[in-house]
């Protein structure tokens, strides 16, 4: 009731699993749309992915809305169109194009820590100005992303209602439920997804204590950026149609590699990204464009592989990641990533995603998955797995000399001094 009853434009709800924060807010959304006067009022539910918001949110919107005479539906396009001209849609994340060209008054933003955080920043944020629409996160901890520093915000910030609702303290599950959730759950996810726990480790991370390292070092701040006396730029990909193409900007230097520049978005074909990414490049000088194996194919709808448009465009400067198991990929991308330093700013969603990619959880089993999890994080961090695989492939190999158990001749003596030695050399 404090949180419906709020009078600040803002609003951040971090509560514990089955709290009822989702039917609260889409409940709050509602009564938003058919108590607004301004014409065509425009209310908004964004889950990380569409298919979460049809099965979640949309029943919820039926069920608060079915008394209300004139209400019309639309299955489609999981709109919900009130008698006053307001109007409640559902949509997905993971498409954000279709949120672009249109203004809203009111914005829930559920399980924002599994978005990207420009979702919010460039485009939902500016999409309320015009008629000074207000948005409401809601969601549980995904450990020190951008779900956090907007909490730890929120805390400080008179314009914004906050609220925290831990298991342990709201009384909305009980607590033999509790105890029994406890001994069934990991350790971590317990205190994540009950507690929440903005401490607790990713449940299953590939790459996030990498990250953390990183920021502990240093290695990511707004200072990395592309230098022009340096060499040429390395670009790896991941790339797709109907899901979204990520691009990171690599700058080999001495010792390791500069993260400059990161890209992504979805529904946009091979000759739209070759012109994004000649713009992304102006000035700059480009050793290759490496794209997945799967570019060898015909896709983005074309006659034409992608290589071949690529290639049309920077002929001799495209190459084709061998194909390699994902296991691989991402023992290259542990590898590499400890020698590599990212620009804060413009690879900030990319390095959300690689802090997010992780591995699936079965809670039954008590077992991982073998495969990383397929959501917004894998196309970040298959792009920059792609990439390490490539700086790998580039290293000079590293012989170990033989460990020999006798004497050495003059010309053994000079023929192992001169090549690096990583075992131990008995003389």
């Amino acid at each position: 009731m404090a949180f419906h009853g709020r009078r600040q434009r803002w609003a951040i709800l971090v509560a514990h699993r089955r709290a009822g924060k989702t039917v609260t807010c889409v409940a709050d959304l509602t009564y938003a749309a058919m108590a607004c006067t301004k014409p065509e009022g425009r209310f908004a539910y964004v889950a990380p992915q569409y298919n979460q918001a049809k099965d979640i949110a949309w029943l919820y919107v039926k069920r608060l809305t079915s008394d209300i005479p004139g209400v019309e539906y639309n299955e489609s396009e999981l709109r919900a169109d009130l008698p006053n001209g307001a109007r409640v849609r559902l949509y997905g994340a993971d498409n954000p194009n279709r949120l672009r060209g249109i203004y809203f008054d009111g914005v829930i933003m559920d399980e924002h820590a599994d978005m990207r955080p420009s979702v919010w920043g460039e485009i939902v944020r500016p999409m309320l100005s015009d008629r000074r629409g207000w948005a409401a996160f809601i969601g549980t901890p995904r450990g020190h992303n951008g779900f956090y520093q907007l909490w730890r915000s929120a805390e400080r910030d008179e314009g914004w209602y906050s609220l925290m609702l831990r298991g342990s303290e709201s009384g909305l599950v009980s607590a033999d439920e509790l105890a029994d959730m406890r001994k069934t759950m990991a350790d971590e996810l317990y205190a994540q997804e009950v507690e929440c726990s903005f401490d607790a480790a990713i449940l299953g991370s590939i790459l996030g204590q990498y990250i953390e390292r990183a920021e502990r070092e240093g290695r990511i701040n707004p200072d990395v950026d592309y230098d022009r006396d340096g060499a040429p730029l390395i670009v790896s990909s991941d790339i797709g149609f109907h899901d979204t193409a990520a691009w990171w900007f690599w700058q080999p230097k001495m010792g390791g590699y500069s993260l400059v520049d990161y890209d992504d978005d979805s529904g946009l074909d091979a000759q739209d990204w070759i012109d994004r990414l000649e713009a992304r490049l102006a000035g700059k000088n480009l050793a290759k464009i490496w794209l997945p194996h799967d570019a060898r194919a015909k896709t983005f709808q074309s006659r034409h592989t992608v290589v071949e448009q690529f290639l049309a465009r920077w002929p001799g400067r495209i190459g084709v990641v061998p194909v390699a198991s994902k296991q691989d990929r991402i023992n290259a991308a542990r590898m590499v990533i400890g020698r590599c330093e990212f620009n804060m700013d413009k690879c900030r969603d990319g390095i959300e995603g690689l802090r997010h990619w992780q591995f699936g959880f079965n809670e039954e089993t008590k077992q991982f998955s073998r495969e990383p999890k397929h959501d917004w994080a894998s196309h970040p961090s298959d792009a920059f797995s792609y990439g390490a695989q490539v700086m790998r492939m580039a290293e000079p190999a590293r012989k170990p000399a033989p460990d020999v158990r006798g004497p050495l001749t003059i010309g053994e003596m000079i023929k192992y001094s001169e090549r690096p030695t990583t075992g131990r050399v008995r003389i």
